[in-house]
C-alpha cells in the first residue's frame, strides 16, 4: 500500500507539555472566552452550501427558532431543514436534484560461480541456427509445400518469419537497454512488464522451450527409425499392413527410443554446458554441409534431374516401396508376366483374374520426382490441396478415368498401395506445425547468463541467424512439387529432401539427424537456466527449490524437472501433435516481448535508452498483433488454453504477494493512467449518482505506537467493501528533533493494522507539534486532485470528562468545525471497540436511522452501503423521524414511505411524536451542574497558567545570572519552584485570593443559561425516545448537531452529545457535507 508522509511545521506560541496518558499535548490558553452574553438568535453557517432544494434556505424565516424540543439543532435550521418541513415540500417529488533496488540486492546475494563466458558466434548464433535449421525444415517443410502449394507455403513462411523478425527487433532494443543477466527473455519481460506478467510469460516460455526439446528428440528418433536404421524398431512396422496398427507401432517405438535419447541428453547436459557447446560445433558443421548439399542439388536440377521417380496409377500416387517396377506387366524372356504392382490389385492368373476397376481403366505412369526448375513445376503447384484424413493424393493434370469407389473402400487391400493423407490438413494446421521452425531466435537469449556481453551478442547473433536462414524457404519451394506424404512413401519411403541433395541423400539424412540432436541439447540447456532464473526471483514459492545449482552453476533440480516435463511430450509421441503446443507458448512469449518494447517506447521513461536504434513502437505493435493472430490461426482452443494458463499464473503471483519493484513499464503505465484519470476527475465534481463516501480515517496511536481503535478500520472495510478511496491517517505530536525512524515506525504499525483488518487504502502519517494543527492540515490537504476524501471518520473521545485539560474536547470540536468548513461529511463512532469485526456475522437485528434534519441524505445511504457487506447483510433497516405539535404524523409517514420507495430502499418507517413539554427539574439541574463544572475547570486552568508563568520568569532570570551552572540542567517544574516574596507580590497574591473566593461564591449562586437549558432538554427528550425504540438495535445512526459558533462552550457541546448518546451501545453520529448524496433518478 502506498504511504505518504507529511511533516507539518507548527510554531508553538504557548508553553506545552506532553500528556503521559495519551500522548496529547496540553496547551495552555492565556484567555478563555466565557459565554455570559445575552441570548441571541442562531445564525447560519458562513460557508456557502451546495445549491440544492434539500439544502436551500430561501423558504426559511430569518427569525429565531422558538421550539424547545429541537433546540439542539436550532443553529442549523436555516441551512438544514426539519424532516417534517422537507417532506411537506417534497410531497410530489418534483424538485429533487438530478442527482529497483530489490532485484539488485537479490543479485548481490547470489553465489558467484564460474561459467563459460561465450561470445556472439558460440553463445547466440550457433544455438539459433541449430534451432531454426531443425526438425521442421528436414522432416515437414516438403510436406507443407506439397499440401499448401507455393503460394500458401510462402504465406506461411512469410507470416512466421515476419513475426520472429519483428520480435527480434523488439528483443534487441530491450536487450541493449541494460545488463541482461541469467534468464534472457524472462528477465527482459519481467523487468519491463513487472513480476506478474514476467512470471506468467516466463513460465509459459519455459514450458515452450521444454516441449521444443521433446519435439527435437521425436524428430531425431523419427529420422533414426524411418530413414537410417529401419530394422531397429522394437515394434515391427514393416510386417504390418493395417495403417492403424502400423501407426500405433510407430508411436510405441518413438516413446521407447525417445525416452532413452532424453536420458542420454539430460546426462550430457548435467555433466556441463561446455561439452554441449563443443558438440554444437560438430552438429552445426553437419547442418551446414546439409544446407550446402541442398543448394547444390537445386542448382544441379537445372542441368540434369535426379533419377528418382514417382509411380502414378491414373492420377493417383502409389507407394512404390511395395514394388520394384512401375508397370502392370513385364517381359520375362518371351513371356508376359504380371508385376508386383499387378498382384497388389488383381487376384488370379494373368488371363483369368479379377482386378480392381480403377486399375483396369487407368494406365500406370512413371514421372520424375524432381522435374527441375525449368520444367514448369512451379506453375503446376502454385495452389494447395487440403483434405480430410484418408484423401487420395492425386496429380490433377494427369489424365484419369474415375470410378465410383467409396472413401471407406480405399482402405481395402488395393487402397493400401495408394498415397493418402494420414491426417486431416488445413492452412491453420500447417501454420501451427511450421512455426516451431522459426522459434530458435530465443535460444541465444536463454543463455544470457553465460554470455560475455549479452547486450552486444543477443541482437547481433539473433538477427544474423534469422537473415541466414531466410533463404531456406525459396530454395525448397522452387525445387519440390507434389511430394506431399510426410514419410516419403512415393519415393520408396526415403527422406524427401534427400532426393534433392547432391552428391548423396545421406548428407541430408545425417545432417538432419545431428541438427535435431543439437537442437534438443540446446533446449535442455536453456530451459533449466530459464526456470532457475524464475525460481531465484522468488515469484512463486513452490519453485524456489529449482533455484539451487551445483558448484559450477549448473541448475541440477531445474534440469530434472525439465526432463520430466520433456518426457510428457515424448509420451505424446507425435511430432505433429507436439508442434502446435510449443507454438502457443512461444507466440505468447513473443507477444509480450513486443508489448514490453512498445510500452517502454511510448512511455519514454528516462531509463529507456537502448543502444539498438533500429526499432519503433509501430513495429512492436505490428509484431504483437501478428503473434496474437497466429495463435488463433494455428489453433483457437490451444490459444485459449495457453492464455488461461498464463492468466492463472498471473493471478497466483499476484495473490502470493510478490512485491517486486523493478521499475517496470506496467508501473509507469499505471502512473500515466492515474495522472490522466486524476486530471479528468478534477474537471467537474462527481454527480450525485456517483457519490460514495471517500473516507479519511483519523487513527490514534498509543505511547508504543500501536493503533488504539483498529475497529475503525474494520468499520471502514464494511462501509466501503473495497470501493472508492480510503486514506488511513494518524497525527502524532512530536516535539523533539524530527527522526525518520519515528515516521517509519508509525507508518509500519498503521499499515500492519490495515492489513490485519483487510482495509485497502493509503497510509498517510503526519507529525505535528500539536494535534489540532495536524488534524486541520490532514482534512484540508489529504488526497490528490479529484481523488480527495469527502468523509471523515473518527472515534468518540470516551474519556473526555476525565481530562482536566480541555485539549481533548477542543481537538474534537475543532475537527467538527474543520469538516463543516471544508464541506465534508463527518462520521463519529461511539464505543467503536464494540463494533463487529470483519469475521463476525450479525444475526437478526436492525440498523436504526434517526432522521431529525436533512443534511444531504447520507443517513439513508450509509445503512444501504453497510448491508452490502456480509457482516451487516441480515440486519433490517428502520427509519425514525420526529413529528412536532403542528405536524401531521400520518401524512409524514406516507410521504416518507413514498420517498423511500423512489429511493429503492427497503426500510420500516416510524414517526415518533415529541410534543412540547415543560422543562423538568432534572434537566434544569443537569444543565446547572454542567455549567458549574465548566466554570470550575476554567478557574483551575487560569490558576495553573499563572503559576507556570511565574515559574518560567524566575527560571529565565536565574539562567541569565548563572548561564554556565545551568547549561546542562533541566528546567524546574512549576511545583518545585521557591518564589521570593516582595511587598508587591504579597498584595497581588492577596488580591488574587479574594477574587478566587468571590468566584467560588458566584459559582454556587449562578443560574444556568436558558439556551443551554433548552439544548439539554432536547438532548434528554430525544435520548429517551431513542433508547426506548432502539435500545436493542445493532447500530443507531443519529444526526449530529453542529458545534457552537464561537470557541467558547466546547465542553457544553460535548455534554449535549454525551447525553444524546447515553444508554446506547453502538452509535454513529452523522453530519452531512452540505450536498445531496442520494437521488431518486436513474
Amino acid at each position: 500500500m502506498p504511504t505518504n508522509f507529511t511533516v507539518v511545521p507548527v510554531e508553538d506560541s504557548a508553553a506545552a507539555s506532553p500528556d503521559p496518558e495519551d500522548g496529547v499535548e496540553r496547551v495552555q490558553d492565556d484567555e478563555v472566552a466565557v459565554d455570559s452574553g445575552p441570548e441571541t438568535c442562531a445564525e447560519g453557517d458562513e460557508s456557502p452550501l451546495e445549491d440544492s432544494p434539500f439544502m436551500s434556505n430561501s423558504d426559511h424565516e430569518s427569525s429565531c427558532y422558538d421550539g424547545k424540543n429541537m433546540a439542539l439543532f436550532e443553529e442549523e435550521m436555516d441551512s438544514n431543514p426539519m424532516v417534517s418541513s422537507l417532506l411537506n415540500k417534497l410531497a410530489n417529488y418534483t424538485n429533487l436534484t438530478q442527482g529497483v533496488v530489490e532485484h539488485e540486492e537479490a543479485e548481490n546475494d547470489r553465489v558467484a560461480v564460474k561459467s563459460p563466458q561465450m561470445g556472439t558466434f558460440i553463445g547466440v548464433y550457433l544455438p539459433c541456427m541449430q534451432n531454426i535449421l531443425g526438425v521442421i525444415l528436414f522432416l515437414r517443410l516438403t510436406w507443407i509445400v506439397g499440401t499448401a502449394g507455393i503460394v500458401g507455403s510462402f504465406l506461411i513462411v512469410f507470416m512466421c518469419c515476419a513475426c520472429t523478425m519483428l520480435t527480434a527487433i523488439s528483443m534487441s532494443a530491450i536487450a541493449t537497454n541494460g545488463v541482461v543477466p541469467a534468464g534472457g527473455s524472462y528477465y527482459m519481460i519481467s523487468r519491463s512488464l513487472g513480476p506478474e506478467f514476467g512470471g506468467a510469460v516466463g513460465l509459459c516460455f519455459y514450458l515452450g522451450t521444454t516441449f521444443a526439446g521433446s519435439m527435437y528428440i521425436l524428430g531425431t528418433i523419427e529420422i533414426l527409425l524411418m530413414y537410417i536404421v529401419k530394422s531397429a524398431a522394437l515394434f515391427g512396422m514393416n510386417d504390418l499392413t493395417d495403417p492403424e496398427e502400423k501407426t500405433k507401432a510407430m508411436l510405441n517405438n518413438m516413446r521407447v527410443y525417445g525416452t532413452c535419447c532424453l536420458a542420454f541428453m539430460a546426462l550430457l547436459v548435467f555433466v556441463g554446458v561446455k561439452y554441449v557447446n563443443k558438440l554444437a560445433l560438430v552438429f552445426l558443421s553437419c547442418v551446414v554441409l546439409s544446407i550446402m548439399a541442398m543448394y547444390t542439388g537445386v542448382i544441379k536440377t537445372a542441368i540434369s534431374t535426379p533419377n528418382d521417380t514417382v509411380c502414378l496409377l491414373g492420377n493417383r500416387s502409389l507407394q512404390n516401396g511395395n514394388f520394384e517396377v512401375c508397370r502392370k506387366t513385364e517381359m520375362r524372356g518371351n513371356e508376359t508376366q504380371p508385376t508386383q504392382l499387378w498382384e497388389l490389385f488383381c487376384k488370379g492368373s494373368l488371363h483369368n483374374s479379377t482386378c480392381d476397376e480403377y486399375f483396369d481403366l487407368n494406365n500406370v505412369t512413371e514421372i520424375k520426382a524432381i522435374p527441375g526448375l525449368l520444367s514448369g513445376v512451379i506453375t503446376e503447384n502454385l495452389w494447395g490441396s487440403y483434405g480430410p484424413s484418408g484423401m487420395l493424393v492425386e496429380k490433377k493434370e494427369q489424365p484419369s478415368i474415375s470410378v465410383s469407389d467409396k472413401t471407406e473402400e480405399r482402405y481395402e487391400s488395393p487402397a493400401r498401395t495408394y498415397v493418402v493423407n494420414d491426417i486431416a490438413t488445413c492452412f491453420t494446421l500447417l501454420v501451427g506445425i511450421y512455426f516451431p521452425s522459426v522459434t530458435g531466435i530465443m535460444a541465444g537469449s536463454n543463455r544470457s547468463g553465460d554470455l560475455r556481453d549479452a547486450q552486444r551478442s543477443i541482437p547481433i547473433g539473433t538477427i544474423l541467424a534469422i537473415a541466414t536462414t531466410l533463404s531456406k524457404g525459396p530454395c525448397t519451394h522452387s525445387s519440390l512439387h507434389c511430394l506431399t506424404p510426410r514419410f516419403g512413401e512415393s519415393v520408396k519411403s526415403s527422406l524427401v529432401l534427400g532426393t534433392l541433395a547432391w552428391p548423396s541423400k545421406w548428407v541430408i539424412i545425417i545432417g538432419s539427424f545431428f541438427s535435431c540432436c543439437g537442437a534438443g541439447l540446446q533446449s535442455l540447456t536453456g530451459a533449466p537456466r530459464l526456470l532457475q532464473a524464475i525460481a531465484r526471483d522468488k515469484l512463486m514459492p513452490f519453485l524456489q527449490v529449482f533455484g539451487h545449482a551445483k558448484a559450477n552453476g549448473e541448475p541440477t533440480w531445474a534440469l530434472l524437472l525439465t526432463a520430466a516435463i520433456c518426457e510428457i511430450g515424448i509420451l505424446i509421441a507425435s511430432l505433429d501433435s507436439v508442434a502446435p503446443i510449443l507454438s502457443m507458448f512461444f507466440l505468447m512469449c513473443y507477444l509480450f516481448v513486443n508489448l514490453a518494447c512498445a510500452v517502454q517506447t511510448l512511455l519514454r521513461t528516462p531509463n529507456w535508452r537502448p543502444r539498438f536504434k533500429f526499432y519503433h513502437w509501430t513495429l512492436s505493435f505490428l509484431g504483437m498483433s501478428l503473434c496474437l493472430s497466429l495463435m488463433f490461426i494455428s489453433s483457437w482452443y490451444y490459444a485459449l488454453t495457453t492464455i488461461l494458463i498464463a492468466g492463472c499464473i498471473y493471478k497466483y503471483i499476484e495473490y502470493s504477494g510478490a512485491e517486486k519493484e523493478w521499475g517496470d513499464g506496467i508501473h509507469g503505465l499505471s502512473l500515466n493512467a492515474a495522472r490522466y484519470a486524476l486530471i479528468k476527475l478534477e474537471e467537474a465534481p462527481p454527480h450525485t449518482k456517483n457519490w460514495r463516501p471517500q473516507v479519511l480515517v483519523l487513527l490514534k496511536l498509543d505511547s508504543d505506537l500501536v493503533v488504539k481503535h483498529p475497529r475503525l478500520l474494520s468499520f471502514t472495510t464494511q462501509l466501503k467493501a473495497g470501493k472508492g478511496l480510503t486514506i488511513v491517517s494518524s497525527v502524532n505530536a512530536y516535539e523533539r528533533e524530527f527522526e525518520s525512524g519515528y515516521l517509519d515506525a508509525c507508518a509500519q504499525n498503521v499499515k500492519a493494522a490495515m492489513s490485519a483488518e483487510k482495509s485497502k487504502g493509503f497510509c498517510h502519517v503526519v507529525v505535528s507539534s500539536n494535534l489540532r494543527d495536524g488534524f486541520s492540515h490532514l482534512i484540508q490537504t489529504a488526497g490528490l486532485g479529484g481523488m480527495k476524501h469527502n468523509t471523515v471518520l473518527i472515534a468518540w473521545p470516551a474519556n473526555w470528562k476525565q481530562k482536566e485539560n480541555p485539549i481533548t474536547w477542543e481537538n474534537f470540536t475543532e475537527t467538527v468545525r474543520e469538516t463543516t468548513a471544508a464541506h465534508q461529511a463527518l462520521l463519529v463512532a461511539k464505543n467503536i471497540d464494540l463494533f463487529p469485526s470483519n469475521h463476525e456475522r450479525l444475526g437478526e437485528g436492525t440498523i436504526d436511522v434517526w432522521w431529525i434534519v436533512h443534511d444531504g441524505g447520507l443517513l439513508m445511504l450509509l445503512p444501504f452501503l453497510l448491508r452490502q457487506h456480509k457482516v451487516w447483510r441480515k440486519c433490517k433497516m428502520r427509519i425514525f423521524t420526529v413529528a412536532q405539535m403542528d405536524d401531521n404524523s400520518i401524512q409524514m409517514k406516507k410521504d416518507l414511505q413514498m420517498f423511500l420507495y423512489h429511493l429503492r430502499l427497503d426500510a420500516e418507517v416510524e414517526v415518533v411524536e415529541m410534543h412540547e413539554s415543560d422543562i423538568s427539574a432534572f434537566t434544569y439541574e443537569k444543565t446547572l451542574v454542567m455549567e458549574q463544572r465548566s466554570q470550575m475547570i476554567k478557574q483551575m486552568q487560569l490558576s495553573k497558567t499563572e503559576r507556570e508563568r511565574e515559574a518560567q520568569l524566575i527560571h529565565d532570570r536565574h539562567t541569565r545570572s548563572h548561564p554556565a551552572a545551568h547549561k546542562d540542567k533541566v528546567s524546574p517544574s512549576p511545583d518545585g519552584v521557591h518564589m521570593t516574596w516582595t511587598k508587591e507580590k504579597l498584595v497581588s497574591e492577596r488580591s488574587r485570593n479574594r477574587e478566587a473566593s468571590m468566584a467560588v461564591r458566584d459559582l454556587f449562586n449562578m443560574k444556568p443559561n436558558q439556551s443551554n437549558v433548552r439544548r439539554m432538554h432536547t438532548a434528554v427528550k430525544l435520548n429517551e425516545a431513542v433508547v426506548k425504540k432502539s435500545k436493542d438495535a445493532q447500530l443507531v445512526l443519529l444526526n449530529m448537531p453542529g458545534p457552537p459558533k464561537h470557541t467558547g462552550g466546547y465542553e457544553n457541546y460535548m455534554e449535549f452529545l454525551e447525553v444524546l448518546m447515553e444508554g446506547l451501545d453502538r452509535v454513529l453520529l452523522v453530519r452531512g457535507g452540505g450536498r445531496e448524496v442520494i437521488t431518486i433518478y436513474s
